[in-house]
């Protein structure tokens, strides 16, 4: 027998990026970037809340007067992981999802789907959403393989699988929607950093590299993590014509 399992999305923000600085509050159709966010977040069905976590004042400011919800956390955190760690340590809840804040055109259906992986299956800790990935010699965005069982098998900023033995094989990009079981969020947060994590700076693959699962969800989108001054412009041209974006504004 299952029971109703409580589930808040945490979107990890901080101003100082070093590839577009400021990113959160860039201007998207009238919107902040991380107003799309957690505004796309809060059409979910099965995020019971949604929250924004931050060093930034002028993020919570922002946020605030937009009708989110921010928990301020510190200003020391390596990677949005470690930050929604200690910002689901106030909240009473069974998963708790990483939604970066700088998706912008997150969908919410996407992220019902990798939720409801967790909660159809207890024996899964992590999940992460995937999709068809084409652009090569990206660096910026992180490529996944998988198993047989979807499971992720490694995570690299390199072309994966290689192309070297045979013609444009296909590849998954991470699209890091990624929700935890909050407990094992927890514990994880204070694992040591990993060798293949230090090189490849992706913090998930601690998680593998500890001989845990990472269950992924298979879906086709064109949604970017906005890294640069060309994702933002992509990303502004997206929204022009997104189904979403009319049912928030």
């Amino acid at each position: 027998m299952t029971y109703p399992q409580k589930v808040a999305a945490i979107l990890p923000v901080r101003l100082e990026s070093s590839r577009l600085p400021g990113k959160a509050l860039k201007d998207i159709c009238g919107l902040p970037m991380i107003v799309h966010v957690f505004k796309r977040c809060l059409l979910s069905k099965k995020l019971d809340k949604v929250y924004v976590a931050t060093d930034s004042e002028e993020v919570k400011k922002v946020v605030e007067n937009f009708g989110g919800e921010v928990i301020m956390t510190s200003s020391r955190h390596e990677s949005g992981t470690d930050r929604i760690a200690e910002a689901a340590l106030q909240l009473d809840v069974d998963i708790v999802v990483n939604i970066q804040g700088d998706e912008a055109l997150v969908n919410p259906e996407y992220i019902d789907k990798v939720v409801n992986e967790l909660i159809e299956n207890p024996d899964i800790n992590v999940g992460m959403l995937v999709n068809s990935f084409f652009k090569k010699n990206s660096p910026s965005d992180i490529k996944a393989v998988l198993n047989k069982n979807n499971d992720v098998m490694y995570l690299s900023r390199s072309d994966i699988p290689s192309d070297s033995r045979f013609n444009n094989p296909p590849m998954l990009k991470a699209y890091h929607i990624v929700p935890f079981r909050k407990q094992f969020l927890l514990e994880y947060a204070q694992w040591d950093k990993g060798a293949l994590e230090r090189i490849e700076f992706n913090e998930y693959l601690r998680i593998i590299e500890h001989g845990e699962r990472i269950r992924a969800v298979i879906v086709e989108s064109d949604a970017v993590s906005v890294d640069t001054p060309e994702d933002l412009e992509y990303v502004r041209q997206e929204m022009l014509n997104d189904l979403w974006f009319p049912k928030y504004t």
